[in-house]
């Protein structure tokens, strides 16, 4: 009897025999196996696409190209999940999830595999330096010989010759294999959110649905910790390590030419994401329900709606083979319907425009602690994932479990997560006070003849003291002087003779330097030490703080995107709002904060073969106003937006109790008319027989 209705169930939920056996003995264990399998697949997905952010430095110096481009890469993962997320999230939720979700994973390994392979494709990186690594050397060549020639320079830049090997090489051809791969990547992380969110909240209750999405949504946010470090220790790796002798290197992990081995992280990642695609070849198609699903689970709007609908018209049992061009025809009107939900349709604006600041801020902000705090990609990678990202990761479950033990309900958690965004948007406005000044570079940042104020203006390169020296304006081999200043180049400085080999290279007469008695200069920039080294703590702990504030809103904003819609249209509201989020914000978000952002570059490096490189020197006032300017003006926008919106949830929750309580007054009413009629039936009928018994005692009497 119980095996009978068991099945009952799996066949009313629309599961055939078959899976209702295999799901029978433990419904809670698959699902917890279902809830491990997601969570492993969030956070491959979170790793890679988190190491990709921190590669951004290394892959433009590695390719010689600018910001926007980055941004076009890094935007190009959004591309690939445009492509197929519209269907992926409509006909998957009537196909078998979890084996999809598999294909997906397995996609994605390839994609991040092939983001790797231009390391093994293009030759060995070379970069500008007059250093060379020379064994028991006495006597180096010049940097600068006295008496060059004048006509040695052409507008400040040496006679064009192409170096060897120019004619077969293809800077394009390998950075578009990068795209290329994180297109695939972006296609293959298409189904994981979609199909296993609504597969979570299809087989569980409304009070467990927020905390596993929380539980699986931390996850997501762990994983960006372990790319943020895996990206930290390869930024210290030489990009050729084992190809060449590392002695030989004559940069730092510091220097703004240094490329780490941002090849290895991509191998690793592409592993990870393989084996998170195992577990779900394994899993159910569906999962068996504990108990009946409508009155535990919806909400009072969503109760009423599936009253008011027909559940074959726009969903389709796990075992109705229903034909590909059956779903299809009823793609557009579920669409239209989705649409023409007010709410739904500011939430997603809402979304999109936050989503526009915060993608823009996390793929760069690697970067800005860079120039303007002036650390190595190394340590900015490694205080990302150590410090910042835990923080979000808390935040995040934080928000869940507040929700569960709160019981919010729509508008309760609506203002929840607007009430966190607003409180982080008002500590964040405290980053431009925390300024730094950008390095003393002559002829960049400040003239020759004025060692003291630093100025944006454009300064010369050639005064009279590096008149004798033929030298390109265009290379960027930095070397500190006594003085404390920076200079572009040994050349540029003045410098006419060297000692030493490698890192230790030391140059002296250099006439531009100015020091008195001490004419020195040595490798690399200047270190800086000023207010910035006492600033950066504080800009630490209020990025912990505001990211913690911020995340608290994450998990109760999701739930009330998934809340605020009718149950029939939850996958696709869910697949549709992640393709408009990652169209509008995804794709253009990177590239035109890498845009502003290269307008405030100072010095571009060059390309081995000619043209413009990777940027070597910011103007760091500028790139802090445009940076954080343009983040936190997307999210005043986002604030506008929200007021609407709350005025049309609470007419909508407004009416629906209304018509709940309309609908209760009219039972009771219909109720109380049938005790009535019941109440009349019952005396007559007492009546009756009462009249028939007496009837029968005269006929005895008689």
């Amino acid at each position: 009897m119980e095996e009978r209705v068991e099945q009952g169930h799996a066949q009313e939920n629309g599961h055939s025999d078959g899976t209702a056996r295999e799901a029978r003995p433990s419904p809670c264990t698959s699902l917890r196996m279902f809830l491990v399998a997601l969570s492993f697949a969030y956070f491959a997905k979170a790793l890679s696409g988190s190491y990709m952010k921190s590669t951004i430095t290394q892959l433009e110096r590695r390719f010689d190209i600018p910001s926007y481009l980055i941004g076009v890469i890094d935007g190009s993962f959004e591309i690939g999940n445009l492509l197929v997320i519209a269907f992926v999230s409509y006909f998957g939720a009537k196909l078998h999830r979890p084996k999809i979700i598999a294909v997906g994973c397995v996609l994605m390994s390839i994609g991040t595999f092939i983001i790797a392979l231009p390391h093994f494709i293009i030759g060995r990186y070379e970069f500008e330096t007059s250093v060379r690594w020379v064994m028991n050397s006495t006597n180096n060549p010049s940097p600068c010989p006295v008496g060059s020639p004048a006509d040695h320079t052409q507008d400040g830049k040496l006679p064009q010759v192409p170096a060897a090997g120019c004619e077969g090489e293809s800077n394009l051809s390998m950075w578009i294999y990068v795209l290329l791969g994180n297109v695939l990547r972006g296609i293959g992380e298409t189904p994981v959110q979609p199909l296993g969110i609504s597969y979570i909240d299809d087989f569980t209750t409304e009070e467990n649905a927020a905390l596993y999405v929380g539980c699986v949504q931390t996850i997501s946010v762990v994983g960006p910790v372990f790319g943020y470090l895996l990206g930290s220790l390869c930024a210290k790796i030489y990009v050729d390590i084992g190809f060449v002798k590392m002695e030989t290197i004559t940069i730092t992990p510091a220097d703004s030419r240094w490329v780490g081995a941002w090849w290895l992280g991509y191998l690793i990642a592409g592993v990870i994401t393989l084996l998170s695609a195992i577990p779900f070849w394994f899993l159910p198609r569906s999962l068996p329900m504990s108990g009946p699903r409508v009155p535990e689970k919806c909400t009072q709007e969503q109760t009423s709606f599936i009253k008011d609908s027909s559940p074959p018209k726009h969903k389709y049992p796990a075992d109705e083979h229903t034909s590909f061009i059956e779903m299809a025809k009823d793609f557009i009107p579920t669409l239209r319907t989705l649409l023409a939900d007010p709410v739904y349709l500011i939430y997603l604006c809402v979304t999109i425009i936050q989503l526009n600041s915060l993608i823009g801020m996390v793929t760069y902000k690697p970067k800005y602690i860079e120039q303007h705090f002036r650390q190595s990609a190394s340590k900015a990678n490694f205080l990302m994932g150590v410090i910042n990202i835990p923080a979000v990761a808390l935040g995040m479950f934080s928000g869940g479990l507040l929700m569960k033990r709160l019981k919010l309900n729509i508008m309760g958690a609506a203002r929840f997560a607007f009430s966190t965004s607003l409180v982080g948007y008002i500590l964040s406005l405290f980053f431009f006070a925390m300024s730094c000044e950008n390095a003393k570079v002559a002829g960049v940042t400040l003239s020759y003849d004025s060692a003291d104020g630093i100025s944006y203006d454009k300064h010369s390169v050639f005064p009279a003291c590096n008149s004798n020296c033929g030298c390109s304006s265009s290379d960027w081999d930095p070397v500190c002087g006594e003085n404390g200043i920076t200079y572009v180049s040994p050349c540029l400085a003045g410098c006419t003779a060297s000692a030493g080999s490698g890192k230790l290279t030391v140059f002296s007469n250099c006439s531009c330097v100015g020091v008195a008695g001490n004419f020195t200069a040595s490798t690399g920039q200047c270190p800086q030490k000023d207010d910035c080294d006492r600033m950066f703590p504080y800009f630490l702990a209020l990025s912990v703080i505001t990211s913690f504030i911020i995340s608290l809103g994450g998990t109760p904003g999701y739930m009330l995107l998934i809340r605020c819609i009718k149950p029939q249209l939850k996958s696709l509201a869910l697949g549709f709002h992640a393709l408009a989020t990652r169209t509008l914000a995804g794709i253009p978000a990177p590239i035109y904060f890498g845009a502003i952002i290269d307008t405030t570059c100072l010095k571009w490096g060059q390309k081995r073969c000619g043209g413009i490189g990777a940027c070597r020197i910011y103007n760091t006032t500028a790139y802090r106003i445009a940076y954080l300017g343009l983040t936190l003006s997307l999210r005043t926008v986002s604030f506008i937006i929200c007021i609407p919106g709350f005025i049309l949830l609470s007419r909508r929750l407004k009416q629906e109790e209304r018509s709940a309580l309309h609908g209760a007054l009219t039972n009771g009413g219909a109720e109380l008319e049938a005790l009535r009629k019941e109440e009349f039936v019952i005396p007559s009928s007492d009546q009756s027989q009462q009249t028939s018994d007496n009837s029968t005692d005269r006929q005895t009497r008689l």
